[in-house]
């Protein structure tokens, strides 16, 4: 299979209709010698289809109904809408299906969410992947189905210029397009999932070298490390990498910053979880915001543990990325709680130069859409 120029509307030397994020983060940072985009990532892009309203799991032999439904793009789209909506310039480059299920994908990222696609491609008779989703109990279960990718997935040899970009690391495999962004100057976050082969090495994350941070969860860490707790196996990432971040679940993250000696460790923030797909995702896109903004080390865990916390209220991926209408609604609540304890207020209060009342619209938005319409064939 070839690759071929995005679909007419969508071309590559198109950037869409960005929808203008209500605040811009690094505004007081941005110069006219700027490179062109604020975040560059690569990946799959996955249709989500995303079953709510289960009390249980499905048994088997009988039939389940759902009573809500929603659908958005998956996959790394997860990671570049959390990214758009915290008000970063980004761009993704992906392969998208010439399917409706692509059309689809393309359009709600695009002219939905501002993000650049110029690098992304449509792939003739590749159709896209799928995901379904079905969340219950605070829990999800995800049946998957696609081909292969094409060969020519784009990962260009001469990715965009960007501060920053993201990058999903996995055991063996190097991606040129990595060494070549920090070569450039871009800063690289490290992104990891579950070691399927066992070793937990770290010289199999060849591309780890080319990161200024690295973000695994805290069981990751350990393995990789051979630590016996999280906050021993992010001391021990800094041998490898400048910037250690775990995540330690319920109990928040620590990380630890090489360069300067610097340690933070920030608690969760307790809420209700409804669906926690892409929660990782919206985690590492407020740390890269933070980060972007040159905010201190806890103020930058704070927020991302913010996002998280703000996204497993909501269901699906990409669909319950926070922007900056939850952000402030989630400030004005707390600083209106009776008895609210001075240390919380104190611990977000970077928050205040960044948000106001105008921001403040009903929340949680809504942002779902219950089907996808297929074009009659002629």
């Amino acid at each position: 299979m070839t690759a071929s120029t995005a679909p007419a509307g969508k071309g590559p030397t198109g950037k869409g209709s960005p929808r203008q994020s209500q605040v811009d983060p690094l505004a007081p940072l941005r110069t006219p010698d700027d490179p062109p985009w604020d975040v560059y990532l690569t990946g799959t892009v996955f249709l989500d289809i995303i079953f709510t309203g289960l009390d249980s799991a499905p048994v088997r032999g009988t039939e389940s109904w759902a009573r809500g439904m929603g659908s958005s793009p998956g996959g790394v789209a997860n990671m570049a809408t959390a990214l758009a909506r915290l008000g970063l310039r980004t761009s993704l480059a992906a392969a998208f299906g010439d399917d409706h299920y692509g059309d689809y994908c393309w359009d709600a990222l695009e002219h939905g969410e501002g993000i650049d696609l110029s690098p992304s491609r449509t792939v003739p008779g590749w159709h896209s992947p799928v995901t379904v989703s079905m969340a219950y109990e605070g829990e999800r279960t995800m049946v998957s189905h696609g081909h292969e990718p094409p060969p020519e997935e784009p990962a260009p040899e001469c990715p965009p210029r960007a501060r920053a970009a993201v990058a999903s690391l996995a055991p063996g495999v190097s991606a040129p397009w990595i060494a070549q962004a920090a070569s450039k100057g871009t800063r690289v976050f490290g992104d990891v999932g579950w070691d399927d082969t066992g070793a937990w090495d770290l010289a199999g994350l060849t591309d780890l070298r080319h990161c200024e941070a690295f973000l695994p969860n805290a069981e990751e860490a350990m393995r990789y490390t051979g630590a016996d707790c999280p906050r021993a196996a992010a001391h021990a990432l800094t041998e490898y990498v400048p910037l250690a971040v775990v995540t330690l679940g319920a109990d928040g993250a620590y990380a630890v910053d090489r360069r300067t000696g610097e340690t933070a460790e920030v608690p969760a923030i307790a809420v209700e979880a409804l669906d926690p797909t892409g929660a990782g995702d919206v985690f590492v896109a407020g740390f890269v915001a933070g980060t972007l903004a040159d905010w201190p080390l806890a103020d930058r865990l704070a927020f991302a543990g913010l996002t998280a916390a703000l996204s497993v209220q909501e269901f699906g991926g990409s669909l319950s990325a926070p922007g900056w209408s939850e952000i402030a609604a989630w400030w004005r609540r707390v600083q209106s709680v009776e008895g609210q304890s001075p240390v919380a207020l104190e611990r977000y209060g970077f928050l205040a130069e960044l948000v106001s009342e105008e921001l403040v619209r009903p929340w949680p938005l809504r942002r779902a859409v219950p089907t996808i319409g297929f074009r009659r064939s002629a």
